[in-house]
């Protein structure tokens, strides 16, 4: 191996935006992730958004003034169907 060429590996303190921290190894000395072990569904069983941009109470908001009619198809008759 050449020498002076690789980075340096250091102990690394990981925290993830559930507050969980842990120290690990890498290159660099801090790292900040958005989901980690603690808190993946996977890992945990239950079911989390990750919502940063809003989107999911926007849309609530706007199903709620309208409801779901506009995702309704209109029902047929039955002298409707009978006459295809």
């Amino acid at each position: 191996m050449k020498d002076k060429i690789h980075p340096k590996y250091m102990e690394t303190k990981v925290t993830c935006g559930c507050g969980n921290t842990f120290v690990t190894r890498s290159t660099k000395p801090e790292l900040k992730i958005d989901i980690c072990n603690a808190c993946h569904p996977f890992y945990t069983g239950r079911l989390k958004y990750v919502d940063t941009a809003g989107r999911i109470e926007r849309f609530r908001s706007k199903v709620s003034k309208s409801g779901y009619t506009s995702l309704q198809k209109s029902k047929k008759t039955s002298s409707e169907s009978s006459a295809e």
